[in-house]
């Protein structure tokens, strides 16, 4: 009976470790953007009334990342679509006035609205939406496909489509190797047998 005890305590380890290794769950660094890049967070002139939306439309933003304001004179205003689309700072969400350096962290999904402070620069062009996606997922390729063990005589597997082409996986990225499933897949096949 005592093989059978170590087979469940076995499998209770084994099962969860091969689930959370091909499990793709680490996500990116977060990354800050300067908003406007060189430009900055200013008055739009009459030709540009729209560069925000140009700014904006060529990135993608995710929660965590950050939103960097550089400004003169002037405030940052996170208010709601009705907010935005008026230039109504009446019922901010948050309003920043903080000097000309400010630092926005985009902590959940969804549409995010900013305006100047200065209702005339707003109606210019000066407001920003974006569209915030959830945690930057990591390219995480699959894991090798483990070959099983060679206990048993007389019977050799056939060499794996992936073998020397595939990924490996390191304890660096905190997954468990491939070399310790195989450990354990054959103490699991050796306590079966007893």
């Amino acid at each position: 009976m005592a093989p059978r005890s170590v087979l469940c305590c076995v499998c209770a380890l084994v099962i969860p470790v091969i689930f959370f290794s091909a499990t793709p769950t680490m996500v990116v660094a977060a990354e800050e953007f300067k908003v406007g890049d060189a430009l900055g967070w200013r008055q739009p002139t009459l030709n540009e009334t729209d560069m925000y939306n140009l700014w904006a439309s060529r990135r993608r933003f995710h929660v965590g990342d950050s939103l960097r304001f550089e400004y003169t004179n002037d405030s940052v205003v996170v208010v709601d679509k009705w907010g935005f689309y008026h230039c109504n700072t009446s019922s901010p969400i948050t309003a920043y006035t903080d000097g000309n350096n400010t630092l926005i962290t985009l902590d959940q999904p969804g549409p995010m609205y900013f305006i100047s402070g200065d209702h005339h620069h707003c109606k210019e062009g000066q407001r920003l939406l974006i569209e915030v996606f959830p945690l930057h997922p990591r390219s995480h390729s699959p894991p090798a496909i483990a070959r099983p063990p060679q206990s048993f005589p007389g019977i050799s597997p056939a060499p794996s489509p992936l073998s020397n082409s595939g990924p490996t996986i390191s304890s660096a990225d905190g997954v468990v190797s491939i070399s310790v499933v195989s450990v354990l897949v054959a103490f699991v096949a050796t306590a079966l047998m007893a």
